[in-house]
């Protein structure tokens, strides 16, 4: 608690907010234990020796207390308007979402039901899909359509993705979908938070209407302006299978390389005796900036972090990496805990612990570095590494699949990350200030970015390195990420027999939960219904096999991979096979059992 007590008092807290997720409390026991931990802590101003032995467990528990109320004052659903199949609503945009092939899709703030006499529950918010044919909306009118819309659906399933709980963490209640025109009318007057979401819209609209080629623009948007809404899947995939998809969205990354840049500028410009200007300056940017592309979360915790860990530099204090990570997480989900639950969340803080814990003694496995390009070669090396080991459990558990080609396509443009973000920030800017008469410098960012998306697509072929369908539950997780602990002492002194005894014991621990596990979903035998929108699939689990029957229709891949695929990882199965039924079928026979479809 005296070396790292922001760090201590953030475990406490996430641990209030976990026990509220999976034990919620109601109104009076939250309350209850929040006054209750108050007077415990208030003992330790009695100057007794027990309660001051006990002081840091009170508060400790106090924080508990602050987490299990904070989320209980954020998870509360708000009464929600009773809404028909058909409604005409009235509404504005509050965020543009990933499109697909035939549609848009967006958040969007509902203003007004039109036949709906009781107007007390307003605004909420929908999900609304719009066709490509229909204009795209903007911040500046409001909008008037008839849709269909509905409650997300229910999981049937446990080995489903819940839809309906992660547009409850974004206080998003409804899906609509729009299948006619739209009536729009202008704002009389627009608010200062929308102006922005404009101009960063028109900027994206600017870029569209760029001389850069098609797929250029939308890499240019998403790492910069943190807009992949339009990006075609075949580079998304390609950026998933090689680990990079961190490029793509606005990480910790690139907001040090930005702050970096600015404050270099900033000190060439600002005499010696005003750095700490040149360090507020640079500071108060980057929050522009991640005010101008609407606060994405990564964007936030970047600038937490940053921000947090420079005002200690300003104050004089010794710069603490661990002090920045608790105070940045603690902000954050003191407003917003829920943030826990997003993968991209616990991603990042996952991979800056891990490079701290884990470079220094990753370093120690190079030789002494010769040249000042060997050092920085071995420092991002070892940064990579540390990164990825960090976050590997993590992403196997929530993707199920890892490509042992990421570890060299990571070293590969890591190091190149500096200057693609340095001239897509470039080019943005000429872009936005209309300098659109220097076609060379187009021309040369097409063709260095359509090199490098070459050498991740490239990376991105062997297939043969890519492991998809891996099963990871949360205790093999648990175990695995104290695997990661105990790993930095095994590395700093890999014959101490201690380190060996503890790193052994956690890899013996972790096999024999896993084999476990594999053993009882193995002896299950289980018939399982699966819908996909209206389609009804059948699996017939036996032992270590699984037959899929269903229609044969052209939704087969995406059968694949939200219904099949998750469903055979959920059950540690690779041994399958899908049978076909007739469209107007009511039932089929499999050994001699019959299944009614009906």
């Amino acid at each position: 608690m005296k070396k790292q007590p922001l760090l201590i008092l953030l475990l406490y807290f996430i641990l209030g907010i976990l026990f509220q997720e999976f034990f919620a409390q109601t109104k009076f026991a939250v309350f209850l234990i929040l006054i209750f931990s108050g007077l415990l802590l208030g003992l330790i101003f009695l100057r007794n020796a027990f309660f001051q032995i006990i002081k840091y467990y009170l508060l400790g528990f106090f924080f508990f207390s602050i987490g299990v109320f904070v989320h209980f004052q954020n998870s509360q659903q708000p009464k929600l308007p009773s809404l028909k199949e058909k409604e005409t609503i009235v509404f504005q945009l509050d965020k543009k979402l990933n499109s697909n092939e035939k549609s848009r899709k967006y958040y969007v703030e509902v203003l007004d039901v039109v036949d709906l006499k009781e107007k007390d529950n307003f605004p909420f918010k929908t999900v609304v899909s719009i066709p490509k044919n229909v204009e795209a909306l903007d911040f500046e009118h409001y909008y008037k359509a008839e849709v269909y819309i509905h409650h997300p659906e229910e999981i049937r399933n446990d080995f489903q993705f819940d839809y309906k709980k992660y547009l409850a963490r974004q206080n998003v209640y409804f899906q609509a979908y729009l299948p006619n025109d739209i009536l729009k009318t202008e704002k009389q007057s627009v608010s200062f938070e929308y102006k922005i979401k404009q101009k960063r819209l028109d900027i994206l609209n600017q870029i569209n209407h760029s001389s850069l080629s098609p797929k250029i623009q939308e890499f240019l948007k998403g790492i910069i302006l943190a807009d992949r809404t339009e990006m075609d899947t075949e580079t998304v995939k390609d950026f998933n299978q090689t680990g990079l998809v961190h490029l793509l969205a606005i990480s910790g990354s690139h907001m040090v390389i930005i702050f970096w840049i600015t404050l270099l500028i900033l000190n060439q410009i600002v005499p010696v005796k005003f750095r700490k200007v040149s360090i507020i300056l640079s500071i108060l940017l980057i929050w522009a900036f991640a005010v101008f592309i609407d606060f994405g979360s990564s964007v936030m915790r970047s600038c937490l972090m940053i921000t947090s860990y420079y005002i200690m530099v300003l104050l004089q204090r010794k710069s603490d990496l661990l002090h920045s990570l608790a105070l940045s997480a603690f902000i954050l989900l003191i407003f917003e805990p829920q943030q826990l639950f997003d993968v991209g969340f616990q991603l990042s803080y996952v991979a800056v612990l891990g490079i701290w814990w884990l470079t220094s003694p990753i370093k120690t496995i190079f030789r002494k570095p010769r040249y000042k390009a060997e050092r920085v070669f071995y420092e991002i090396s070892a940064m990579t590494f540390a990164a990825q080991i960090a976050t590997l459990p993590l992403a196997i558990y929530y993707f199920h699949q890892f490509s042992f080609v990421s570890i060299v396509a990571n070293l590969f443009i890591i190091p190149l990350s500096e200057i693609i973000i340095v001239s897509s920030l470039l080019v943005v800017i000429l872009i936005t200030f209309g300098f659109n008469n220097i076609p060379f410098i187009y021309k040369g960012f097409d063709v260095f970015v359509q090199y490098i998306l070459k050498l991740i697509h490239w990376f991105s072929s062997f297939e043969s390195l890519m492991k998809r369908n891996i099963p990871l539950n949360i205790w093999e997780l648990i175990i695995l990420l104290l695997t990661v602990y105990f790993l930095k002492f095994l590395i700093k002194d890999f014959f101490n027999p201690k380190h060996l005894l503890r790193f052994g014991f956690c890899l013996l621990a972790f096999f024999a939960v896993r084999i476990s596990f594999n053993l009882y979903q193995y002896n299950k035998e289980e018939i399982t219904f699966h819908d996909f929108y209206k389609e009804k699939i059948v699996s017939v689990k036996d032992k270590d096999h699984v037959v899929f029957w269903m229609n044969e229709n052209k939704n087969k891949d995406k059968i694949q991979d939200f219904i099949i695929n998750p469903y055979l990882t959920s059950r540690r199965i690779k041994d399958f096979k899908i049978n076909y039924f007739p469209a107007d079928s009511e039932g089929f026979v499999y050994l001699g059992k019959h299944y009614d479809l009906r």
